[in-house]
């Protein structure tokens, strides 16, 4: 690509009027960022498949329960494009971080911020139609991320503290937040009148229930928005100049800094806009399938979210295949765990077994394709 080559190669950055020009598009480059992870996972399922020989568990089995689980049935579909929904969400946001060389740990905390932006919006406006109702709470949750997120952004901008730690922290200052309010301002009025006392809110207004795409099925049109969503921070990244400004300080802080870009400034964007999709992800969570905010709300969407993202290949539309297909092993795990009755650690541990392989898949193609840009460019320059 030509941004990344030329950062890489000569350190400095093409005027600013042809930032936008076409790029030739590298076809070994994507089938390697395409075939790396994948091969990631098929390695961490074979080894996954050693583990279960040793639990005494038949492989064949366990995946084929797996499979049916995550695409057997339509129930089974539906629930994978639903955990897929918060996951293509979380990921754009990581998408963007990381294409500014910020690392956003924090999608558990901002997927509550904007949750709780997203129960309290509805609430307080109860009397609104659905049609305002709807895309105004999605802008409150995504609001109530996008705040959470700025938080470390402006640390490392201003302060340089490492965002790692910072988004770390808030996840559990967002998740003891979260715990006060279910458990004063925001329970559930019947609950206390019936002395429950349960740890949820009340139930949305039923005019912000996004709409089911498939009736008696928890599968809503948040995956619709989830989908645009990415062709739009597509767009966002790739087509326009505060994108183009991202990616280079990604890819080289110097030469971003040299051509007179803010590196502070765009890195705190990128958190902010990290957290605001994570928000997001929380809003259509509580508006799409709980209709209420209850504890446990993330299922670890805000950690997974990040590896469907690198599975991904850090681009908006990879994200899309990669995101489903961590649907499925989160649906079709449980199927599986039912069917040869393994442990739920061993579930766990062929997610985290995915984890490794895609991450240092990852790593390594980034790596190879620097030093095929540097070898090029020697090569150009002995040729000249």
């Amino acid at each position: 690509m030509e941004l990344e080559e030329s950062i890489l190669t000569s350190g400095k950055l093409a005027p600013r009027t042809r930032r936008l020009r076409a790029l030739t598009i590298d076809w070994s480059r994507i089938a390697l960022n395409v075939l790396l992870p994948a091969f990631g996972v098929i390695f961490a399922l074979l080894l996954g498949a050693v583990m279960l020989v040793i639990l005494k568990a038949d492989p064949l089995a366990a995946y084929a329960a797996l499979v049916n689980g995550a695409v057997g049935t339509r129930f089974g579909i539906t629930q994978t494009l639903v955990k897929a929904t918060p996951l293509l969400l979380v990921g754009l946001g990581i998408c963007i971080a990381f294409r500014a060389n910020v690392i956003n740990i924090g999608g558990e905390g901002q997927i509550i911020a904007g949750a709780l932006m997203a129960t309290w919006w509805p609430l307080f406006f109860h009397t609104w139609p659905g049609w305002l109702l709807i895309p105004s709470t999605m802008i409150a949750g995504f609001i109530g991320g996008a705040a959470w997120g700025f938080v470390p952004g402006i640390l490392k901008a201003r302060l340089n503290v490492n965002e790692i730690l910072s988004t770390i922290m808030l996840n559990a200052i967002a998740l003891q937040l979260m715990n006060l309010l279910l458990q004063g301002p925001l329970m559930d009025p019947a609950g206390v009148a019936a002395r429950t006392f349960l740890a949820q809110s009340a139930q949305l207004p039923h005019q912000v229930w996004l709409p089911r795409l498939v009736p008696r099925t928890l599968l809503h049109a948040g995956a619709i928005v989830a989908v645009v969503l990415a062709v739009v921070v597509y767009l966002f990244l790739w087509r326009t100049t505060i994108g183009y400004d991202i990616r280079a300080v990604g890819l080289n802080p110097n030469a971003a800094r040299y051509s007179g870009i803010s590196v502070p400034t765009f890195q705190a964007l990128a958190l902010t806009l990290a957290g605001g999709f994570s928000g997001l992800a929380g809003t259509v969570e509580v508006i799409g399938v709980q209709h209420r905010l209850m504890e446990g709300l993330t299922s670890g969407y805000g950690f997974t979210g990040i590896v469907a993202a690198l599975l991904g290949s850090l681009h908006p539309i990879g994200l899309i295949p990669a995101s489903i297909l961590f649907g499925g092993l989160l649906v079709g795990a449980d199927t599986m765990q039912r069917a040869v009755q393994v442990p739920s650690s061993l579930v766990m541990a062929l997610l985290g077994l995915v984890v490794l392989f895609v991450s240092g898949s990852a790593l390594w193609a980034r790596r190879w394709a620097a030093r095929r840009m540097i070898g090029e460019q020697k090569d150009r320059e002995e040729t000249a």
